[in-house]
């Protein structure tokens, strides 16, 4: 029986440029890892002053497996006292992602909606972090406060998956 190895761990971090027309230059060494052979990836919103590039069927095949549990529970009947919290999820699917493609040199226009939460004006820093199965790109500011807080974690959350 043949084995597959599992994807590479994307790590790295890169200050890049955003350009006057929203553009930002992946490096290479991990646009190769989130894109398809036609360049496609999928742009997602995190949080405010982060956004995240992932492999469009990864994320496509997570998202569809569990809105099918979502359908399946309403179906039933499950949900009726949790209509808000559908509706959140709901709303939250609805504008959370993006299908994009990196052009020449791997460059990704970061597109309308995806602007604002990520904050950055045009010529202003981008912070571009590998988060191990995605890459992350942050607001310079946000990226310093989610280090600050996450970095004294570090050795414990490392200690706990790698056991």
């Amino acid at each position: 029986m043949t084995s597959v190895a599992p994807p590479a761990l994307i790590t790295g971090e890169w200050r890049r440029k955003l350009d006057d027309r929203f553009r930002l230059a992946i490096p290479l060494e991990v646009a190769s890892q989130i894109v398809d052979a036609q360049g496609d990836a999928l742009l997602v919103k995190e949080r405010s002053g982060c956004l995240s590039l992932w492999r469009s069927a990864d994320m496509r095949r997570r998202l569809e497996d569990g809105l099918g549990v979502i359908r399946q529970k309403i179906e039933a009947g499950r949900l009726q006292e949790r209509w808000p919290e559908v509706q959140r999820m709901g709303r939250l699917v609805s504008t959370r992602q993006q299908a994009v493609r990196l052009a020449n040199r791997a460059r990704l226009v970061i597109p309308e909606g995806f602007r604002e939460l990520l904050g950055v004006a045009p010529d202003g820093d981008v912070i571009i972090v590998g988060a191990a199965i995605c890459v992350e790109l942050w607001h310079p500011e946000r990226w310093l406060d989610w280090l600050r807080a996450e970095m004294p974690e570090f050795h414990g959350l490392f200690h706990n998956l790698s056991q």
